[in-house]
C-alpha cells in the first residue's frame, strides 16, 4: 500500500508506518486502546506515553525502542514481543503476560510489574530499579 501526496510523491508506503502513525495519533489524542488487537504489530520507535493500552494483544509484537513510560499495560499479552532498549518507565504491567519477551536493555524503573508473567523473558541489562515485582513469575528469565 502507498500513500501519495497530490503530485504523486509516495509519502508511506509500508504497511507497518501507517499503522505506527495511527496508533501514535490514537494516544496522543486520548483514544483509548483497551483491548486493541495488534499482534505482530511492528511499532518500533513508537512514542505512546501514558497509551491505554489494558488487556491488548501485542503477541509478537515489535516495540524495539518505544516509549510507553506511564503506560496502563494491565493484563495485556506480551508474549513473544520485543521490547529491546523500549522506555517502560512508571508503566503499569500489573498481570501482563510477557513470557519470551525480549526486554534487554529497557528501562522499567519504577515500574509496577506485580502478578506479570516474565518467564523465560529476556531482561538482560534492563533497568529494574524500584520496580515493583511481587508475585511476578521470573522462572527461566535471564537477567
Amino acid at each position: 500500500m502507498e500513500i501519495v501526496d497530490r503530485l504523486g510523491k509516495v509519502l508511506f508506503s509500508d504497511d507497518a508506518e501507517i499503522l505506527k502513525l495511527c496508533v501514535e495519533n490514537a494516544v496522543a489524542s486520548g483514544i483509548p486502546l483497551q483491548g486493541a488487537d495488534l499482534q505482530g504489530a511492528k511499532l518500533w520507535g513508537a512514542k505512546l506515553p501514558g497509551a491505554d493500552l489494558r488487556g491488548a494483544n501485542l503477541r509478537g509484537a515489535v516495540l524495539l525502542d518505544a516509549v510507553l513510560e506511564n503506560a496502563d499495560l494491565q493484563g495485556a499479552d506480551l508474549r513473544n514481543a520485543d521490547l529491546q532498549g523500549a522506555i517502560l518507565e512508571s508503566a503499569y504491567l500489573r498481570g501482563a503476560d510477557l513470557r519470551k519477551a525480549d526486554l534487554r536493555g529497557a528501562n522499567l524503573r519504577g515500574a509496577n510489574l506485580r502478578g506479570a508473567n516474565l518467564q523465560d523473558a529476556n531482561l538482560r541489562g534492563a533497568n529494574l530499579q524500584g520496580a515493583k515485582l511481587r508475585g511476578a513469575n521470573l522462572r527461566g528469565a535471564v537477567l
